[in-house]
């Protein structure tokens, strides 16, 4: 079926309720909402944009954004969204790898865009875009659960990025997973675009329309802690999918301003790495609002769950360790560890994550051989490294590139991290090997001191000893201004693991 159908049955059945807003300010409600996104599926058409085609989407969120999605999908075309705050040159070549025939923008955002040949941009904010939603609406396109629905492309951050063919058919397993392992929308919900929608903000999008959940993009063009606050507590429940480093930079803000989330519902968080004391610290200031997603583009928000039960409960035995994973397999999917050929390992055993399931991408657009690299018998092996336990929790330990060998042994970075981050002195750290003509590998952490300390390795080094095995603690430490991360906010490792290279001479030692 076509994932566009929940927005026409919505729109039939509650097309009075408010549906896009800007801010705190409604802009359209459902009737208003389907009727734009047909007609300009009507509009697209006419433009030559036939089922099958792509239509891509280089825009900031704003309300135009879910308008857009939809018409692409209406008009049988799949929607080719690209983060907004990538190079222009990098957003030309994701529209010339994929073919795309038209591309919406936000304004400003198009500047630049060389090298794509006859691909029209359209600003949504625009006059032309507006005389495009004039045109009679059109019925929605029948398509089969097969059919490409979005093609994402991956961050790219060790090479060009791949397009990861997501159809209906995952769009609607993705969206049924939410509800039954990961939160039901209740009636009046607002579902708040806080991060971008190109990526897994947007994903949700479906599920809160077949809910008939408010769709509010914040004032603010960046991330904005205290205006989330703000749009919470005036429009009431609201829910939203952030990223850890976002969930953290809320609890700060809503620390300093003494405010406790009045009005938020919940929190998704996924997309990286969420530390212990982090998550520690928001369930302390807000209480039970969060709950934790695990996926990839390849199996978007769908291979596990952490209920918020499971992250407020302290009274289990096990708890930490809970907190430490994310979560249980998701409905739609079997999760398994397996070795490098794909074998299965027993409980307990690390290896590489490997998930199958309807939400499972059917491929690498243009690309059978990484396709065939990735998915093997059914099971998308996913590069991470993890470890199921015996009640079905996983724990992830890194990604399968990210292990340093040391002296022989496997060391996850994530582990030492999870240590340093718990020391006063540090607000974030990362954890990668260095090249060692001793060991193989050295472990080298980059630190971002907080406010007021300064770098200390005896003391983190004495700190790791204390918690963790002393051949797993650091060998070096660097103090940055800042992480570098990509455009979702994850840290860049190759990067550092070239820094650590260059400041191998200088180095400050334990």
């Amino acid at each position: 079926m076509n994932i566009a159908l929940w927005l026409e049955r919505t729109a039939s059945t509650a097309g009075t309720k408010p549906a896009l807003f800007s801010g705190e300010k409604a802009v359209g409600d459902y009737a208003a909402f389907f009727r734009d996104a047909a007609a300009l599926a009507a509009s697209l058409r006419a433009m030559g944009i036939a089922p099958g085609d792509r239509v891509a989407l280089f825009m900031k969120n704003c309300p135009q954004y879910l308008v857009a999605l939809h018409a692409a999908w209406i008009a049988g075309a799949a929607a080719v969204p690209i983060n907004a705050k990538l190079h222009p040159r990098e957003a030309a070549w994701i529209l010339a790898d994929s073919g795309a025939k038209l591309v919406f923008v936000t304004a400003g955002i198009g500047a630049g865009l060389e090298g794509t040949g006859d691909v029209e941009a359209v600003d949504v904010h625009g006059a032309a875009f507006r005389r495009l939603l004039a045109a009679a609406p059109m019925a929605v396109t029948s398509c089969r659960p097969e059919t490409l629905a979005w093609l994402f492309y991956t961050s790219g951050t060790t090479g060009r990025p791949k397009g990861v063919e997501i159809t209906h058919g995952m769009l609607v397993a993705m969206s049924l997973s939410y509800l039954a392992d990961v939160d039901g929308i209740a009636e009046g919900t607002s579902y708040c675009y806080a991060a971008p929608m190109s990526h897994g903000a947007g994903l949700y999008a479906p599920v809160h329309i077949l809910r008939a959940a408010r769709h509010v993009c914040l004032k603010a063009a960046n991330f904005d802690p205290v205006d989330l606050l703000d749009m919470s507590a005036a429009l009431g429940p609201t829910s939203m999918f952030l990223a850890p480093t976002m969930v953290r930079r809320l609890t700060e803000a809503a620390k300093a301003g003494g405010r406790r989330g009045e009005g938020i519902a919940t929190v998704v968080y996924g997309g990286g790495p969420m530390y212990r004391a982090d998550i520690e610290e928001a369930v302390d200031w807000f209480g039970p609002k969060f709950a934790q997603i695990y996926g990839q583009g390849e199996c978007p928000m769908s291979i596990t769950a952490l209920s918020r039960a499971d992250i407020c409960d302290r009274s289990h035995p096990r708890w930490r360790e809970r907190l430490n994973s994310v979560g249980r397999a998701q409905s739609a999917v079997e999760v398994a560890i397996g070795d490098e050929a794909g074998n299965l390992l027993p409980t307990g055993a690390a290896g590489e994550i490997m998930v199958r399931g309807l939400p499972v991408m059917r491929g690498y657009w243009n690309n059978p051989e990484a396709t065939r690299k990735t998915v093997r018998d059914g099971w998308l092996m996913t590069g991470d490294i993890g470890a199921l336990d015996a009640d079905g929790y996983l724990t992830l330990q890194d990604r399968s590139k990210d292990v340093i060998i040391s002296g022989g042994t496997n060391i996850y970075p994530r582990e030492v991290e999870e240590v340093l981050l718990t020391h006063p002195a540090i607000r974030e750290v990362s954890v990668v090997g260095a090249p060692s003509a001793e060991w193989g590998e050295d472990v080298v952490a980059f630190v971002v001191l907080a406010p007021g300390s300064v770098l200390d390795p005896a003391a983190l080094s004495q700190h790791c000893v204390s918690e963790i095995a002393r051949f797993k603690r650091p060998r070096f430490y660097h103090a940055i201004e800042e992480m570098p991360k990509n455009n979702y906010g994850k840290v860049l490792k190759t990067e550092l693991r070239e820094m650590a290279k260059t400041l191998a001479t200088r180095a400050v030692s334990r």
